[in-house]
């Protein structure tokens, strides 16, 4: 700032950079006191890590870069030797360590519960967060069930084709159960309401333009 003085405002990608590293601090600091007044629960701990690696490798992104591209050069490596005098050491969180993370928030557990807090995760209509939710025990349930189907598909004991089909074959053949093919058949219908997309016809994606025209030529040919 002594150096750049008021030309630091005009540099708006050196002033971003820095920007984004204090945004970074108050991201770090926030989660550490979430942690702290959370005292320190064991089951958060892979969350934590991810977290804290993640903020340093991008603080550390943001501010070689504003080193690598500082206007005045011998500021920018005298700077360089004094932010990092070991070169840059910070690492992206791994990908173990992203899986312990991921596992966390892919099973029901006290730990998945306190970061939904405050969160609205009523299952409705209008809120597929909410649908999501309370469809991921009944999917978590039925895991041994598509697993058993999956296996009896690809050894041929199953030859139909359509799902609905292949439900009723290993029903039929014993190797599911009632109970079990029900089970799976619920958790498809939940599964294909909540991936389903918005359906549009495709006059209603027309522009403007084209509706206009297409009115025209139908006026002209009456």
């Amino acid at each position: 700032m002594l150096t750049l003085g008021g030309k630091l405002k005009f540099k708006e990608s050196l002033s971003a950079r820095l920007g984004d590293v204090l945004s970074l601090l108050y991201i770090a600091s926030s989660v550490l006191k979430r942690y702290e007044d959370r005292e320190r629960p064991a089951g958060e701990q892979p969350l934590l890590a991810w977290a804290l690696f993640d903020i340093n490798h991008r603080i550390e992104l943001a501010l070689s870069a504003a080193l690598r591209n500082f206007p005045i050069r011998p500021v920018g490596w005298l700077l360089w030797l004094l932010v990092f005098p070991w070169g840059r050491r910070a690492q992206a969180p791994s990908d173990r360590l992203g899986h312990r993370a991921a596992s966390l928030l892919l099973t029901p557990s006290d730990t998945r519960d306190r970061l939904s807090e405050g969160v609205f995760t009523t299952p409705c209509a209008n809120n597929p967060a909410g649908r999501v939710n309370a469809a991921l025990p009944k999917v978590i349930a039925a895991e041994p069930v598509e697993r058993k189907l999956l296996k009896a598909i690809k050894s041929g004991e199953i030859a139909a084709l359509d799902a609905e089909a292949q439900l009723q074959e290993a029903r039929l053949k014993g190797i599911l159960s009632a109970e079990e093919a029900s089970m799976l058949h619920e958790v498809r219908l939940l599964v294909d309401d909540i991936i389903a997309v918005d359906d549009f016809d495709p006059a209603e994606l027309e522009s403007a333009t084209m509706l206009r025209r297409h009115n025209a030529r139908v006026d002209h040919a009456a």
